[in-house]
């Protein structure tokens, strides 16, 4: 049975176009995909990212144990509120999931996973918990993501006083409750903004008043070219659990340090890194005229690859993608798009973050 997030009826009401997302009723878009993509990078817009899953862990155990679950190591935050990005990895290297991880305090870390892969997340975690370790999978809770250059003035205007002032304080990367409220300074489209959590009883209420103060609800669509633009990978396309992180782009993601942390993939990692990674993953951008998609063939001078993410990009006005390519010094690929090889360059990523162009078109 498809889920719906507490706030499916607004998106209705809205005339969002609902489509099955990992098992999730969300919008796609709302009218125009491209317009609420330049909401975002020119001024404000919100996403309902309800469907992704919060996992509260604590106990005396809980630091050792999350320094053994991830590849990258959370005893390198000392700030309340500090957010860390890793993946979490099957013995093999292979990738189960990509993540943020929040510190609350040496006894309290906030886990955030993707919707598609919450049944084996939890359940990898639980087969992994000893004592002295909690997990609590928040499904009482609400999220929504607030994106753009004006999203966080924006933001705090629709916030009570004191969730206005908690949200004021915060540094990129870095989050505070307010109460029930978690407000935190990250997201997923390359710019500025917060990403929030709070009681699902409240999440209608807050989602009208940003309407009110002018942010515009954005779907999934925007989100993906959002995220594509910005080069941030995409769970199950990007990276799965048949890819390693340093097949994926997602090297700077591992901490190798201290070299006594025996996180779960550390030693076939090391064996890949002693073998020598045999693919790249690199940005693409269509020099031809048409649209690359996710799976279509890459071809260098060193050999063949291919898409793992494409679309066309509205801030640019070109197509651009992610590819895993074989490892190489090539600058420039073909890319088979209906059976026409058409011409592009290799570059590197990201294409746009905080509404910057940042390669040579």
């Amino acid at each position: 049975m498809t889920q719906k997030t507490v706030l499916n009826q607004v998106h209705c009401e809205a005339g969002g176009k609902m489509v099955d997302f990992a098992g999730w009723d969300m919008p796609l878009h709302y009218g125009s995909q491209k317009d609420e993509h330049h909401a975002v990078r020119q001024d404000a817009g919100m996403f309902d990212v309800s469907h992704m899953t919060v996992i509260d862990l604590r106990g005396d155990s809980v630091q050792a144990f999350l320094r053994h679950l991830l590849a990258n190591d959370i005893a390198r935050l000392k700030v309340s509120g500090k957010a860390l990005y890793s993946c979490m990895l099957q013995p093999d290297g292979g990738v189960i999931d990509d993540l943020i991880v929040y510190f609350i305090n040496e006894q309290h870390y906030r886990m955030v996973v993707n919707a598609g892969t919450t049944e084996k997340d939890v359940a990898w975690i639980k087969s992994r918990l000893g004592d002295g370790v909690d997990m609590r999978v928040r499904d009482d809770l609400a999220m929504m993501a607030i994106q753009g250059p004006n999203a966080r003035s924006k933001a705090m205007q629709a916030m009570s006083g004191e969730a206005r002032q908690t949200a004021d304080t915060l540094a990129p990367f870095v989050g505070a409750f307010c109460g029930e409220w978690f407000i935190a300074r990250t997201g997923y489209t390359g710019e500025d903004g917060f990403e929030i959590t709070l009681p699902d009883t409240e999440a209608t209420g807050f989602w009208n008043a940003l309407i009110k103060e002018g942010v515009k609800p954005c779907g999934l669509g925007a989100r993906d070219t959002l995220r594509l633009e910005a080069g941030m990978n995409l769970y199950g396309q990007d990276m799965d659990e048949s890819t390693s992180p340093l097949e994926s782009g997602l090297g700077w993601t591992i901490a190798w340090e201290p070299t006594e942390r025996d996180f779960i993939g550390r030693k076939a990692l090391e064996q890949q890194k002693t073998d020598n990674v045999k693919m790249r993953f690199v940005g693409v951008l269509l020099e031809d005229k048409g649209v690359m998609r996710t799976h279509q063939k890459v071809i260098t001078a060193e050999g063949s690859g291919e898409l793992t993410s494409g679309g066309f990009s509205p801030t640019l006005n070109r197509s651009i993608g992610f590819a895993r390519i074989p490892k190489g010094d090539s600058e420039t690929c073909d890319v088979e798009v209906r059976d026409k090889r058409l011409k592009a360059r290799v570059v590197k990523l990201p294409f746009v973050r905080n509404g910057k162009t940042c390669i040579e078109l």
